[in-house]
């Protein structure tokens, strides 16, 4: 991988390495209202729904830059 290649990849881990830390912050600090919110009428098991996708998301795309800076890839099996 090129300089500039390792450099962009530090970049998006961090960018959602962060992004992921700041949802768990906003998570655990606006629990109360999210569980209100959550309560609220016949479809409010959409927003916990849309936390959940929302989190698996960007968990996973850091997920995916973390390793990709590492150098871990998936083995193919060739058939």
């Amino acid at each position: 991988m090129a300089a500039s290649g390792k450099t962009s990849a530090l970049l998006q881990t961090l960018f959602w390495g962060i992004f992921s830390a700041m949802l768990y912050f906003v998570l655990y600090y606006f629990e109360e209202p999210i569980l209100n919110w959550s309560k609220a009428g016949p479809l409010a098991f959409i927003v916990p729904v849309c936390i959940a996708f929302l989190f698996s998301f960007v968990h996973g795309a850091f997920t995916t830059y973390f390793w990709d800076l590492l150098g871990v890839k998936a083995k193919s099996i060739k058939k």
